[in-house]
């Protein structure tokens, strides 16, 4: 069983039409606190070390062969927990990470939460150091997104995202920091190449769930 820990349950139904499309059999557990988001955001990732150890372990004791941590904010503190939980903890921003590496120099990092650009660029520059590879980030705050996506309205902070993303014109690659920003990655227009987190965060998460 893959645990997925989310800090929305708007997450749920986007990570199980991805199971159904390309992990037709995988059993995934979803554990949803909002509360850990909105603490990070107050208080900075660090403020909620203890709950995310405590969310993985109830993982872990209802049967997980790994957990992936889909909140790009937490992404770091879940990782490093994983000594203590006894599973692999892997975030799903990290795969993303490494492809947008591999793709140029020059990524431009679009967030809907300011918490997540700081987790979000420290990632990409240790992917780039593992690799050996130069890397220039930049980042961009898409103002007003996240208060949609919170609403439910997750079409009109696709559409905000999209158009911030169309706007980028000098990089190699567009990386989209939050797995809640994926819808927009369908609707841009631009012809730099955009990355999502979820499908190749699952892929990794499912591969981590088989025996070695």
């Amino acid at each position: 069983m893959l645990a997925l820990l989310h800090t929305s349950p708007l997450h749920i139904p986007v990570f199980d039409a991805l199971r159904d499309e390309d992990h037709r059999g995988l059993d995934l557990r979803h554990f949803v606190d909002e509360d850990l988001l909105s603490r990070a955001r107050r208080e900075g990732a660090e403020a909620v070390t203890d709950d995310v150890r405590k969310a993985l372990h109830r993982a872990v004791a209802e049967g997980a062969r790994a957990v992936l941590c889909t909140c790009s904010t937490i992404g770091g503190v879940a990782e490093a927990a994983a000594a203590e939980a006894g599973v692999p903890v892997l975030r799903v921003d990290r795969p993303m990470a490494a492809a947008a590496v591999a793709m140029g120099a020059r990524v431009v990092v679009l967030a809907t939460a300011e918490s997540t650009l700081g987790p979000t660029v420290t990632l990409i520059e240790d992917e780039a150091h593992r690799a050996g590879r130069p890397v220039d980030v930049r980042t961009r705050l898409v103002e007003g997104a996240f208060a949609r996506f919170e609403a439910g309205d997750t079409q009109g902070c696709a559409r905000l995202v999209a158009r911030a993303a169309d706007e980028v014109t000098d990089a190699d690659v567009i990386l989209l920091a939050q797995a809640s920003m994926t819808p927009a990655q369908h609707l841009t227009t631009t012809a730099v190449p955009v990355l999502s987190s979820p499908r190749p965060g699952l892929a990794a998460g499912a591969e981590a769930t088989r025996p070695a």
